[in-house]
């Protein structure tokens, strides 16, 4: 019975270091990221994930309308957000600083 503890031990302690140091952020993350998503508002200016800034002009159950320059307006889904720009981010060195909520 002992060596069946012993060898299940070290088994159990990687599996919790497994869920503590990669399972339990990522989900903190993702759900940062569905609160960002549903907090979206007309106005809000926004970064996307391939890296283009824009303010959305408007919200649906699943996309946005974007102005990503003057009279230039996309349509994106929700997910394509990376994250929302918020006033102290502009002044920060390229805005690079990370806005997640």
């Amino acid at each position: 019975m002992d060596a069946l503890v012993g060898q299940l031990l070290p088994l159990l302690l990687l599996g919790a270091v497994f869920y503590f140091l990669l399972i339990r952020p990522q989900r903190a993350r993702a759900q940062q990221q569905r609160t960002l998503l549903s907090s979206l508002d007309q106005g809000d200016r926004v970064v996307t994930i391939g890296g283009f800034h824009g303010t959305i002009n408007s919200v649906d159950e699943e996309t946005l309308r974007v102005e990503i320059a003057p009279g230039t307006v996309v349509t994106l889904v929700k997910g394509a957000i990376a994250r929302r720009i918020l006033d102290a981010d502009e002044g920060a060195a390229g805005g690079a600083t990370a806005a997640g909520e």
